[in-house]
């Protein structure tokens, strides 16, 4: 059992010293502003940015698959494709071989974006790296992986 049984300010310190959740959200958001400040000239979030890239497969994914890489519900996911759709870089269509299934399809636009925006998160993400030692952005990138 912990040593902590109340809520005092000395359990709030512990918690934010120790707690890899509380971390990972603040250096998640922390991240997320940055690369949004960057990819706001193509008009993408850093998170649109993500569900871009992961469209850009041979074969055209399954919204389970997408939604699945991406660690997020189904529901969230379609919200998340609907203004991408509306701005013609998304097409989602109706499976073939299931009816019931719908694929994703990163458009001629789409991916004239992405890789017009990759220059972009490439410079950005250089910056980030260069925060860290080569080993810890290995060790951390290994550890964020695991967990997810």
């Amino acid at each position: 059992m912990s040593k902590i049984d109340n809520a005092s300010f000395d359990t709030t310190l512990h918690v934010y010293d120790h707690c890899l959740c509380f971390a990972a959200q603040r250096a998640a958001r922390a991240l997320a502003r940055r690369f949004d400040e960057a990819l706001a000239p193509f008009g993408l979030t850093s998170g649109q940015f993500s569900l871009l890239t992961s469209l850009n497969q041979p074969k055209p994914p399954s919204i389970g698959s997408i939604a699945s890489l991406l660690v997020m519900d189904r529901t969230t996911l379609t919200a998340n494709l609907k203004p991408l759709e509306r701005r013609g870089l998304v097409r989602i269509s109706v499976d073939p071989a299931d009816r019931r299934a719908r694929r994703l399809t990163l458009t001629t636009a789409g991916r004239r974006i992405l890789r017009s925006a990759m220059a972009t998160w490439e410079r950005t993400h250089g910056e980030i790296d260069g925060r860290l030692a080569h080993t810890e952005a290995k060790a951390l990138r290994a550890g964020l992986r695991a967990l997810a």
